[in-house]
């Protein structure tokens, strides 16, 4: 049996360039594919980042509102008995710190401030204003300011 030459066995100069071109077209799309799938897993780690951001912030001024409205009621305790008192009171929550005065003979006011503790401080203020008629021991609100810093 014959033998083929071993120059036919070998590929063309011109089959050779061709299949090395599409090898560096592929490996070029490899990694501009790993250069953008890089990049939206960065965008979508600083999106996380800002959600987890927003929802801190929105638990600490939560937490704030139900520390000030904490702070008037414990201003409030007995109010029918005194003419004014002042409250206050801390725990890992934060700060609540509240105050109770008549204005008058039957109005009054209520002032109760929250401040959070944490990665994001948050601090909110509830007024509230009112009247107790003399004589009796039913207690009106007329007003109510909420504010949060």
């Amino acid at each position: 049996m014959l033998k083929p030459h071993p120059w036919s066995q070998r590929p063309s100069s011109r089959q050779s360039r061709s299949k090395h071109g599409e090898r560096g077209i592929v490996l070029v799309a490899a990694l501009v594919l790993a250069v953008l799938y890089f990049a939206l897993m960065e965008l979508m780690m600083l999106d996380a980042s800002r959600s987890l951001n927003e929802a801190q912030r929105f638990r600490a001024r939560v937490v704030a509102e139900a520390l000030a409205e904490n702070g008037a009621e414990l201003a409030a305790a007995q109010m029918i008995t005194r003419d004014g008192g002042t409250a206050s009171y801390t725990d890992d929550q934060g700060t609540i710190n509240g105050k109770y005065r008549r204005v008058d003979c039957c109005a009054y006011e209520l002032i109760g401030t929250g401040r959070t503790t944490g990665v994001i401080p948050q601090s909110s203020t509830v007024r509230l204003q009112g009247r107790i008629p003399r004589g009796t021991t039913k207690i009106t609100i007329d007003y109510a300011e909420h504010t949060t810093q």
